[in-house]
């Protein structure tokens, strides 16, 4: 929601008058002088939306804000054309409206479309969300990066490196919205408040490292040449997708990091298909190129992967993890009641990669249970587990 700047307004008083940490205004207006507003200047409030109304019989301003439990200057401060004293019956005046329900549309198939429509939804709803693109897939569509909180601790999370999980894109997402719900609304989640986290941590999220590979496994084969044909060949004639996990081009996108890389290629399929295939050497594909320089320029504290399937968080490579590793690893399982397994003889995974060349904490969550793609219908139970692992990486 946008209002004017009026004479003597400042965003302490709007913080006031809104129900808001006067911080999420500031992060809302990036650019904004706060100490410096001027007359008719725009700030975004995070948290609210607009309503139009029509003035009937009997109202006033005062009677609106009154039925609605809001101040009566909220509504001044929405409508500066409009005299309070001078209501006409069919007018119509802008009434503010806090959103305290989930606006993302996530149980359904989650292309990529659904994923920049929910965006959109969230960037319009919550400015205080950062937002940029760190590459773009084989196809050329853009790979965004949201981030949300301002303190020094980073952590990252990720999703639907393999295309047929594209389940785990939707969980982002959703806790994305639940954060910025908790934020605005002065609320919990499962009982911890949201607003020491925010200043603590700053959580990025890449919902979707392979968006062209989940269009595929979604929508089926691409109109644009040579993909439609060659995907059809890596796939032995077939128009069923649901087993890919490649990228458009045939490549394992978690098969792609300079990690023992080498070692997982020679066991691995030599040429592109499905599954499995590292391509040519390690990071060849723009989309896994994405990741790494993300990683590399961002100074993470720990990285979590979100994979299904298996109800396991692997957290070890090589014995390179540091120590307290454990300790957080841990804290996950018992949050979320997934197993955790410290080694397993697969290499030239992303977390392999961050753990060998930082040292530092990294998770591939494999969420859920059973054959991918993943049941809608596991939704709801993969959703809460998350949430338990999400929350508990930025206050580990």
């Amino acid at each position: 929601m946008r209002i004017q700047v009026r004479a003597g307004d400042t965003l302490w008083y709007y913080s006031q008058l809104f129900n808001l940490p006067l911080q999420l205004i500031v992060d809302s207006n990036p650019g904004l002088n706060a100490a410096n507003l001027t007359v008719g200047q725009e700030v975004n409030i995070p948290g609210f939306l607009v309503s139009d109304y029509q003035i009937k019989p009997g109202d006033s301003l005062w009677k609106l804000a009154r039925d609605r439990g809001i101040p009566l200057d909220m509504l001044i401060l929405l409508n500066p054309s409009v005299n309070p004293n001078r209501l006409e019956v069919g007018q119509r005046v802008q009434l503010p409206l806090r959103v305290t329900w989930f606006v993302v549309d996530v149980r359904k198939p989650y292309d990529y479309a659904a994923l920049r429509s929910d965006l959109n939804r969230l960037m319009d709803l919550y400015p205080f969300l950062g937002y940029r693109n760190i590459g773009n897939s084989v196809m050329g569509k853009a790979l965004p990066e949201l981030r949300i909180g301002k303190g020094n601790k980073r952590v990252h999370a990720n999703g639907a490196f393999h295309a047929n999980e594209w389940i785990t894109t939707p969980v982002l997402i959703k806790f994305l919205n639940h954060y910025s719900l908790a934020l605005t609304n002065n609320t919990g989640i499962r009982g911890l408040q949201m607003w020491p986290y925010y200043e603590a941590a700053t959580l990025s999220i890449v919902p979707m490292v392979n968006p062209d590979g989940v269009d595929l496994v979604i929508n089926g084969l691409p109109e644009q040449e040579p993909y439609r044909s060659n995907v059809l060949s890596y796939n032995n004639g077939s128009t069923d997708f649901q087993g890919w996990k490649a990228n458009i081009r045939g490549v394992d996108l978690n098969d792609q990091f300079p990690a023992l890389w080498e070692r997982e290629a020679a066991r691995n399929p030599q040429e592109p298909g499905p599954r499995d295939y590292g391509g040519t050497a390690p990071l060849t594909e723009p989309e896994a190129i994405a990741m790494a320089d993300l990683t590399r320029e961002s100074d993470f504290a720990r990285v979590l992967a979100f994979h299904t399937q298996g109800e396991v968080i692997y957290w070890g490579f090589e014995n390179l993890e540091p120590p307290y590793a454990e300790t957080i690893v841990n804290e996950f399982a018992r949050v979320s009641g997934y197993e955790p397994v410290r080694n397993i003889e697969s290499y030239a995974g992303y977390k392999d990669w961050f753990i060998q060349d930082w040292r530092r904490p990294g998770f591939t969550v494999e969420l859920g249970s059973g054959v991918n793609p993943l049941p809608l219908s596991q939704y709801d139970e993969i959703y809460e587990e998350s949430l338990g692992i999400l929350l508990a990486s930025l206050y580990m």
